[in-house]
């Protein structure tokens, strides 16, 4: 692996990796992600989510090891930075962004001409420009239309799912991607509430469930906090979107390559946990089959332990204290370790 002597200019950590309690962007796990991708001579790597640029810019300092970072983002607010980006010296033609949900990953590495990949990045977390731009709808502490589309371009909105579906349907995406208790009365409440007019901005939602759930006593959640989650998860179809993404990297890395993923709540991480185990398995017989006949071939191994954000990190940045990181290898087609990455 390769480690650069070389600091960033303190221009790109100021626009690009910091947002700290002075309000500069910081991004999570930023070392040990890349650390984890194992960048070599000449790689090219996948980042996913490229958000701020932290994680791109990061591996654009791995030179000359580096060679091209293919970054993927369906905000289209990311090109202005991914353009800031591109001219600072030593990354002409080294970073290349696409406008896209990151499940079409398959498609983008084929656009890009490139028949695999060394590493691919996913950092599932909204970017702190998303929940800092008030008019996206991502947050609470901000009154605005109640939007939270990661691709402003096309889809419904949140307040199109709030006005229009059932309390039923409410209720279970609530249940299910909020992982919400009190479902049901919510669903029930916004029901009722948009009898009176729609609900419109993110502050009559939020003022709604204050009302409906009470306070926060005891607790440092705001009870708006789930029902915000699983709204944004279902506008954006972030699951499914997960799901193929995981796929898709998986198929497009060659042997040796690394599949790094850092998630920030339960319902993502059990997504990546059960994907590398079921990619991992050498056999899928029945457990009570005397001889296996299934001729399993492993796609993956797991590299390590799941990773987080150290005490320093999450007290600079406690967005970063739910972060979980998990890393795999790819295989060859015989299921066994490639050289080049052999030695972690």
């Amino acid at each position: 692996m390769i480690h650069p002597s070389a600091q960033p200019p303190a221009a790109l950590e100021s626009q690009l990796n910091e947002r700290d309690a002075h309000g500069r962007h910081v991004t999570v796990l930023r070392e040990a992600a890349v650390d984890a991708l194992w960048p070599k001579e000449g790689g090219i790597y996948v980042d996913g989510t490229f958000g701020g640029g932290g994680h791109s810019s990061r591996l654009l300092e791995q030179q000359p090891a580096v060679r091209l970072v293919i970054a993927i983002d369906a905000d289209a607010a990311a090109a202005p930075r991914a353009a800031r980006l591109t001219e600072l010296p030593g990354n002409e033609g080294r970073l290349r962004l696409f406008h896209r949900n990151f499940r079409e990953l398959e498609y983008v590495v084929a656009e890009a001409g490139v028949p695999h990949v060394d590493g691919v990045l996913l950092d599932l977390g909204l970017s702190s420009f998303q929940l800092d731009e008030g008019e996206r709808g991502f947050s609470f502490r901000h009154d605005a239309p109640l939007d939270m589309r990661f691709d402003q371009t096309h889809g419904i909105t949140a307040a199109d799912l709030v006005n229009t579906a059932s309390a039923v349907e409410l209720a279970r995406i609530l249940w299910i991607y909020g992982e919400e208790k009190q479902s049901r009365r919510i669903a029930a409440a916004i029901v009722r509430e948009r009898e009176k007019g729609p609900v419109s901005t993110t502050g009559e939602l939020a003022s709604l469930l204050e009302r409906t759930v009470g306070g926060r006593k005891r607790s440092p959640i705001h009870p708006a906090t789930r029902t915000f989650q699983a709204l944004r998860i279902e506008v954006n179809g972030e699951l499914e979107a997960l799901s193929a993404v995981l796929e898709a990297a998986t198929t497009a890395l060659a042997p040796g390559g690394r599949l790094v993923v850092i998630a920030f709540h339960s319902l993502e991480d059990r997504i990546v946990k059960r994907f590398i185990e079921a990619a991992s398995l050498t056999c899928v017989c029945p457990p009570d089959q005397p001889i296996c006949t299934c001729d399993t071939i492993p796609r993956l191994r797991r590299i390590g332990k799941p990773i987080r954000p150290t005490p320093e990190e999450t007290a600079l940045n406690p967005r970063s204290r739910s972060a979980i990181m998990r890393v795999a290898e790819r295989l060859d087609r015989e299921g066994a370790v490639a050289d080049q990455g052999s030695s972690a």
